[in-house]
């Protein structure tokens, strides 16, 4: 018995510091897109490289959803998707927090997120300086 509590000590630590590097609030960032969707297309080459090495794309991961599809029905919205691309803020139940309908261009995009973030969250914003 002693030697299973020696093997089984470190994948116990290692499960609990897991859970201890997710944010306190775990989060998603729903892209609701479609095909041909022109602003979609425009949000996937100015943002999508490198909205995954952002702190808002680490607080908030990606996913995408097709408008109408199987994903859909999953999330339990406050109102119905009408504009390609609405991105959503949703729990882990998949609960709407908060949603940004249409991509305003990259210059808007971030100040927008981070607004929903900083206001919906418990997201805290890295300093200019990076710390």
């Amino acid at each position: 018995m002693p030697q299973i509590a020696k093997l089984l000590r470190p994948a116990v630590a290692g499960v609990v510091f897991a859970f201890a590097a997710l944010p306190a609030w775990a989060i998603e960032l729903v892209m609701v897109q479609q095909a041909g969707c022109h602003y979609c297309a425009r949000w996937n080459a100015e943002i999508g490289p490198i909205y995954p090495k952002t702190a808002e794309g680490v607080y908030a991961p990606l996913r995408r959803v097709e408008l109408g599809g199987k994903e859909m029905k999953k999330l339990k919205l406050q109102r119905r998707v009408n504009f390609t691309p609405t991105f959503v803020l949703v729990d882990t139940a998949g609960v709407e927090i908060s949603r940004l309908e249409g991509y305003p261009g990259e210059d808007f995009f971030w100040g927008l997120l981070e607004r929903m973030l900083l206001e919906q969250t418990d997201y805290i914003a890295p300093s200019v300086d990076g710390s």
